[in-house]
């Protein structure tokens, strides 16, 4: 009989138990003794914590995942920075740090400066894999440097500069906004007549519009979203954003969470992209490579199957692809809407430029939209004010340091472990008065909508970041700006005001829904105008 054996023969059940928690507790001591003597090595000096820590940080948790429930994540990422008298803190959740930030120079170093010491990571990839499987949002090194690559040209200029995909869907679009409303089928009549001040939700077109658009740009086939009201694809993509919303912020109390209405949106996901999957892969090498070199029918699709015939490959790539080609842009434009709707003087000069330079009816070209300088300045204050991707994370790949948010102000380096997630807010970033001149005759109070500051001020490096920034910037920019300006420049040839009736819902308090990507809580009330005939 073994020694293992004896002792387990001779042992009573309490004293195996005093022996096991005896044990946890060394390793619990051992391992913070590791954290301090390895933090000591480090530059800089610790940074305040945040408020939640105890028990457990089980509080804090409950606070962030209760702020993504009711749209209140701004107001809670600025109480834990107020509570820290600063921009960076950090707090600890069931013994893992964790660090929070939304200063400039830590941002710079996360993306940009320190790349290589941040990465997504295996844990995010791990929360992340059964949404967006090995795609270019989910990895590090070579297999994000892969998909990079493999994604690229779809979004050179020559792809981004071709309008028509954009054209083809805007007419319906203003039908239905006519309608009032999604279409019911795409032959509906619509009377044009009724246009004028007919409230509707524009957000809801636009995502639907923008969904349009993604799968005729990226897949060949449109969906055709906004002559069909159900549209089970797009309720599942929302559904399974706003469970992997929560899931992020649960941190390791991930396993608490319900993911039923998660797992079934995914089956109805991959349904809708194994269709296109598998059109694209009854096609041969050849038939590939032959539509891979002409302009006409060459999607983002047939790319990926010219390049691999892995399946899972090419549903993950699809799947991020679509996330971003719909969400980003519809957000944008909602905000967008939502922003003009209470400032009609914004409209006119909008207006007038865009008549100035193609006029009521000519669809605008590519170089006509670079050539608007207030509608580009009307897309960067709603990026201002509303970015894209208002919260992200990266993790510390080794033992590092960031700028600043050590010692008792916060001026000195913030000694980072491996394996420490550091959460920023490109949101909470953007709003910080202080980064901001004061008011002024051409400076609006920063957190007014005001495109007028563009042609005064420029941001200062970093402090603007609505596409981030680095090696990871948004590789589909110039694509989502294009399609941005284009709707836009066709909405404002045809209506000639919009009016907001959002005041009734939210009070003019904007309600900032973000499950992943930044968008309007209660939708965009408005209803336009045309101009007498």
């Amino acid at each position: 009989m073994g020694f293992l054996e004896v002792v387990l023969e001779r042992a009573s059940i309490s004293s195996i138990a005093g022996f096991l928690a005896f044990m946890v507790l060394l390793w619990a001591i051992t391992n913070r003794l590791d954290k301090y003597l390895r933090l000591r090595r480090l530059p800089g000096a610790p940074g305040k914590i945040m408020p939640g820590t105890f028990p457990l940080g089980i509080r804090f948790v409950y606070r962030a995942v209760k702020s993504a429930r009711n749209h209140t994540n701004l107001d809670f990422w600025l109480d834990n920075f107020s509570a820290v008298g600063g921009y960076t803190g950090e707090t600890n959740v069931l013994g893992q740090t964790v660090i929070s930030t939304a200063d400039p120079e830590n941002i710079k170093a996360i993306l940009a400066t320190q790349f290589s010491d941040f990465g997504k990571g295996a844990p995010f990839h791990e929360e992340w894999k059964d949404f967006l499987g090995d795609s270019i949002f989910t990895t590090d090194g070579h297999m994000w440097h892969t998909s990079r690559q493999l994604i690229r040209p779809q979004f050179i200029r020559d792809r981004v500069s071709d309008l028509h995909c954009f054209e083809s869907h805007i007419q319906t679009l203003f039908r239905a906004i006519a309608n009032g409303g999604v279409l019911t089928s795409s032959d509906q009549p619509v009377d044009f007549d009724q246009v004028n001040g007919r409230v509707l939700d524009i957000s809801d077109l636009f995502f639907r519009y923008t969904l349009d658009c993604a799968t005729d740009f990226l897949l060949g086939h449109d969906v055709q979203s906004m002559t069909t009201p159900n549209q089970k694809f797009a309720e599942a993509f929302n559904e399974v954003q706003r469970v992997q919303s929560i899931l992020a912020r649960a941190g390791r109390f991930r396993p608490l969470i319900d993911r039923k209405s998660f797992f079934a949106g995914l089956e109805v996901i991959n349904s809708f992209v194994n269709q296109y999957i598998d059109r694209a892969l009854l096609l041969s090498p050849d038939e590939l490579a032959s539509k891979a070199k002409s302009d006409k029918g060459y999607t983002f699709l047939h790319e990926l199957a010219s390049f691999t015939r892995d399946r899972k490959v090419l549903r993950d790539q699809l799947v991020a692809i679509l996330l971003a080609g719909r969400d980003t842009t519809a957000s944008t434009l909602s905000w967008t809407l939502y922003e003009l709707g209470r400032h009609p003087d914004a409209v006119r000069k909008l207006r007038a430029e865009i008549l100035e330079h193609v006029g009521p009816d000519r669809a605008p070209s590519y170089a006509d939209l670079k050539a608007m300088k207030y509608l580009q300045n009307v897309m960067n204050e709603t990026l201002r004010l509303y970015p894209v991707v208002p919260f992200n994370v990266r993790l510390a790949l080794h033992d590092t340091t960031l700028p600043r948010g050590g010692g008792p102000d916060g001026s000195q380096p913030l000694p980072v472990l491996k394996h420490t997630p550091v959460s920023y807010s490109t949101l909470a970033m953007q709003r910080r008065a202080d980064l901001y001149p004061g008011p002024s005759d051409t400076f609006a109070p920063h957190d007014v909508f005001s495109p007028d500051r563009w042609f005064h001020w420029q941001p200062k490096p970093w402090t603007y970041i609505p596409f981030n920034g680095g090696p990871r910037i948004c590789i589909g920019q110039q694509f989502a700006l294009t399609e941005m300006s284009y709707v836009l420049c066709r909405m404002f040839q045809r209506y000639e005001r919009v009016e907001s009736y959002m005041r009734d819902v939210d009070g003019g308090d904007p309600c900032l829904k973000a499950d992943i990507v930044l968008q309007p809580g209660h939708g965009v009330k408005v209803a336009f105008w045309e101009p007498e005939k």
